[in-house]
């Protein structure tokens, strides 16, 4: 859910209104709550990284040093950004799906191109940043499956989820970067239903991973889902869950 430019601390405006989710009281009780104390988690998500961190990735992936200007605020910092491109360099995932359009996605298609191709379809709920997204990776002769969805309520979860349509089979690689807290605290675990798309051996990430609301959502994944290995990482400053399936 961003673009190359400068991202603002603050959501973009209507991510639960535009969509129609009215909140009810527990919802507005959640956020209250886990706003109180999860803002020293929240504060680490402006730090995008050191800029010798970020032109050393970018140097590792033939980019510009330009190619990304600006990260922290809500973008994905360059430890998550350098772990993606390990990963995708030692098990070269052949279908990758992203659910948060943003820095992550100029970085997981050029990481795909560079481990020999890969099949790549990221989700977001703004169409204008779909639109700037795609441009931005036609920039560097890059190609994504780039689709701007609506969010709706999730399933069995409070908050909202992309309503994404069926999706294939055997996703190698799937990474969870949105929607945003702000929708509600537990907003991300709507992606469970996505889950049982993962092939064996398949691997999930849920970004924000360190925050009180993404810990209770990985609590209750590993209740519902034990042929998952689910390790709470910390290649960036804010915490990765990383769910590996049984074979």
């Amino acid at each position: 859910m961003t673009s190359r430019e400068s991202t603002s601390f603050l959501p973009k405006a209507g991510d639960a209104s535009a969509q129609r989710h009215e909140r009810s009281a527990a919802d507005w009780a959640a956020l209250l709550a886990f706003g109180a104390v999860q803002w020293p988690w929240l504060l680490k998500s402006l730090y995008g990284g050191s800029k010798a961190a970020k032109r050393a990735l970018l140097d590792r992936l033939g980019l510009p040093h330009d190619a990304l200007p600006n990260l922290g605020s809500w973008k994905a910092d360059t430890g998550l950004l350098a772990f993606l491109v390990d990963h995708i360099e030692e098990h070269k995932p052949k279908l990758v799906v992203e659910f948060g359009t943003g820095a992550s996605t100029l970085i997981i298609a050029r990481a795909l191109q560079m481990a020999g191709g890969g099949t790549f379809i990221t989700f977001d709920q703004h169409p204008d940043f779909v639109r700037a997204n795609r441009q931005w990776l036609a920039q560097y002769g890059l190609e994504a499956d780039i689709r701007a969805v609506p969010l709706k309520p999730a399933r069995g979860w409070p908050g909202v989820w992309y309503d994404h349509g069926p999706l294939p089979d055997g996703i190698d690689l799937m990474l969870i970067d949105g929607p945003p807290w702000t929708i509600h605290p537990l907003t991300r675990g709507g992606a469970a239903t996505a889950l049982g798309q993962i092939a064996p051996g398949g691997t999930v990430m849920l970004d924000d991973a360190a925050r009180p609301g993404e810990r209770v959502v990985a609590r209750r994944w590993r209740r519902a889902w034990p042929d998952f290995d689910f390790r709470l990482l910390h290649p960036g400053t804010k915490g990765t869950l990383v769910g590996t399936r049984g074979s």
